[in-house]
This record gives structure tokens, C-alpha cells and sequence, in this order.
């Protein structure tokens, strides 16, 4: 294949992860991956800085839509419930992409180093939605508290997409966050009688706090 040929970008990342998962990441060599991709190792220099950059390559366009999200969220949705919804409607940038996700997921989870920069990457992300909600009026410490929440529920939802489960991953998403909303109550109704759940955890998961609610104990 010639280098002027279409989407050399999208050729050299599935080869990468192909070549990944097939000898592994330590062993593959940026010319292993240029010449399966059909490409020259010039080619590969213009897209990625390096072999590892290829693993990260969407995570700016995921974070840009994940914020554009939060921001067009209804006001009426709870912080936590804007934030998943905005997950939901990034999940189509992976959605022809579940085996590829694999592979991409199998060789993170091999290499500590790797591993660590994906969780630097959630945490930046998580970091940016905190932002992106206070920026909607969301008060600390609940802003923090749904973006962290909403960033594992993706990442919880995001393993039950790649081990198999039914649907799609925008149907995982929310389905996470269904037994995460489940779980809260369950530890809302285990509370003993008179007494309230923290502030925090009823302005990220449930109603506003109504005037006068929570000042008396039984």
C-alpha cells in the first residue's frame, strides 16, 4: 500500500493492537507495525510519537465529547445522571471497535507502565468533568463526587462491553449505573431511623436537600 493512501492513521492503530496481542507490546517494534499497516516508518512518526501513543490516541476526542455532554445536559438531571448521559453519548466513538477495545484493554492490563498512564488518564478526566459541572453550578464536594462516579461507572460498564455483555456499551453504561443507584438505596435504607445520608451523597445521587431537612435527629 502506498503512503498516500486513506485512513493510515486508523491502519497503523489496528495493526498495532493486532501485532499487540498477537507477539506482544514489548516485543513489536514500530516498523513491525508499518509494515503491516503497509505504510513506511515515517508514516507511522507523522500520526504517533511513539508504539505507546497509539493506545491513547482517542482519548482527547472521548474527554472533548464526554464534556460536550455534561455541558448540553438538561438542567433538570442530576449531576451523576448528567454525567452518565454524556458517557452514553461518547460511547459511539468505540462502538465498532469492541474487539479492538480488547485487545487495546489486554495489553494495558499486561504492562504496569502502561496501566499507569491509563489511570493518569482517567484521573485528568475525571478532573475535567469536576470542572465542566461546576461550570454548570454544581458546588464541591458534589461536583468531584459525580465525575468520579460517572468515570467508573464508564469504566465498569466498559468491561462488561469487552468481556461479552449483551447490548451495546452505551446499554452497559447505564446499566451500571442502574445497580450503582441500586446500591446507594440499599445503603441509604440501611441507615438506622432518624438519621440523614451526608449531603454530598443526596445532591450527587438523589434529590436536592429540602430547607430544614436533616436538622433534627430522632
Amino acid at each position: 500500500m502506498g503512503r498516500w493512501e486513506p485512513d493510515a492513521r486508523g491502519r497503523l492503530a489496528r495493526a498495532a493492537l493486532e501485532l499487540y496481542a498477537e507477539t506482544g507490546y514489548e516485543q513489536t517494534t514500530v516498523a513491525d507495525i508499518a509494515v503491516r499497516a503497509g505504510v513506511t516508518e515515517r508514516t507511522f512518526f507523522r500520526y504517533f510519537a511513539d508504539k505507546r501513543e497509539v493506545l491513547f490516541d482517542g482519548s482527547g476526542e472521548l474527554q472533548r465529547r464526554v464534556l460536550d455532554g455534561v455541558t448540553a445536559a438538561p438542567a433538570s438531571l442530576t449531576p451523576v445522571d448528567a454525567v452518565a448521559r454524556a458517557f452514553e453519548g461518547a460511547a459511539s466513538l468505540l462502538a465498532e471497535r469492541r474487539d479492538l477495545s480488547r485487545d487495546r484493554a489486554a495489553t494495558i492490563a499486561a504492562n504496569p507502565s502502561l496501566h499507569e498512564r491509563e489511570l493518569l488518564k482517567f484521573a485528568g478526566l475525571g478532573a475535567a468533568v469536576a470542572a465542566a459541572l461546576r461550570a454548570r453550578g454544581v458546588a464541591e464536594p458534589a461536583a468531584t463526587l459525580a465525575a468520579e462516579s460517572g468515570v467508573t461507572i464508564f469504566r465498569v460498564g466498559f468491561e462488561k462491553w469487552i468481556a461479552g455483555s449483551p447490548g451495546d456499551l452505551a446499554q452497559c453504561i447505564r446499566e451500571t449505573l442502574a445497580e450503582l443507584k441500586s446500591l446507594t438505596g440499599a445503603a441509604r435504607r440501611s441507615h438506622p431511623a432518624g438519621l440523614r445520608t451526608p449531603r454530598a451523597d443526596r445532591a450527587v445521587l438523589g434529590r436536592p436537600r429540602r430547607p430544614g431537612e436533616g436538622a433534627r435527629h430522632g
